[in-house]
């Protein structure tokens, strides 16, 4: 029986995308701080329950998304997602202080607000080319940071509308960044749309030309004869025909290795070949689209 050859990666992660449990989490923290960003309820009871809501939400999910994601083997999202859980822990401190009347230091506050400003633009930057979304995402913080830092320093209230409206943004982007990451692909179309990336890093594209004309030939051939081997100096001449003068035999070797040409060699010397099974297979996937609705 022919196997259909599986083009998936053999990399498995251990776990399944944890970005929406990060960002889901962000959200539910956003809404518990809402209300008393708009100074609709500042009792030691609200500031007692965002608190709670911050460290189980806001740091305990993105505490997880981050593990998950370093261990997926993403650095980049592990860092981000496990820098802003230790911020969440700092915002559950902060809060439950406040209710019981104790204040951190002002100017040691003031200090991790610019830290983390300085680490969030290159980070912001970095996210831009993942996507327009996430970028706008990230440039939210940065400037709801910036307006904390201003508040503080300056001393001025001005700002405590923008910040908790910021404060909402950040917690709607969050929602919809998540479920556009799981609904999207459920569905098999954006329902939540995500535009493209920013930025694009420049790429080496690699020269499949060469093999792809000797599957082009070794295919055509076999639909004639089967699997009748063609002898190598036609092979040589027709994918000459095609690419002008080209040394094929180094292509050749590495699709015999891989299974997907059968060979027949004289002291280390090709005489014929022809596409296996599998060869046919991976021929009619990538450039005759097989097994796609």
């Amino acid at each position: 029986m022919v196997k259909k050859v599986d083009l998936a990666s053999h990399h498995k992660e251990p776990f399944a995308s944890p970005a929406p449990l990060g960002l889901l989490g962000l959200a539910v923290g956003c809404a518990a701080l809402t209300p008393i960003a708009f100074g609709l309820d500042i009792t030691p009871a609200a500031f007692k329950t965002s608190a709670i809501l911050a460290l189980c939400f806001g740091a305990g999910c993105q505490f997880l998304a981050g593990y998950m994601e370093m261990r997926n083997g993403n650095g980049f999202g592990g860092v981000v997602f496990t820098l802003f859980s230790f911020l969440w822990v700092f915002n559950a401190a902060e809060l439950w202080f406040a209710a019981s009347g104790v204040l951190m230091s002002h100017p040691i506050k003031i200090a991790l607000e610019i830290a983390v400003l300085l680490i969030l633009l290159p980070l912001t930057f970095g996210f831009g080319y993942f996507s327009k979304l996430m970028f706008w995402f990230l440039v939210d913080i940065d400037v709801l940071f910036l307006c904390k830092i201003i508040a503080g320093i300056t001393h001025t209230t001005k700002l405590a509308y923008p910040i908790a409206i910021l404060t909402v943004l950040l917690g709607l982007l969050a929602i919809w960044i998540a479920l556009a990451t799981i609904i999207n692909p459920l569905v098999g179309r954006q329902v939540f749309r995500v535009a493209g990336p920013l930025f694009f890093a420049p790429r080496q594209s690699f020269d499949f030309t060469t093999r792809q004309a000797i599957f082009d030939v070794l295919y055509h051939h076999s639909k004639d004869k089967a699997f009748v081997e063609l002898d190598i100096e036609s092979l040589v001449k027709a994918v000459q025909e095609k690419l002008g003068e080209k040394n094929i035999i180094p292509d050749v070797f590495y699709l015999w290795e891989f299974g997907y040409l059968a060979m027949t060699k004289q002291e280390d010397e090709v005489r014929s070949c022809r596409l296996t099974s599998a060869g046919v297979d991976l021929y009619e996937q990538l450039v005759l689209r097989k097994y796609q609705v």
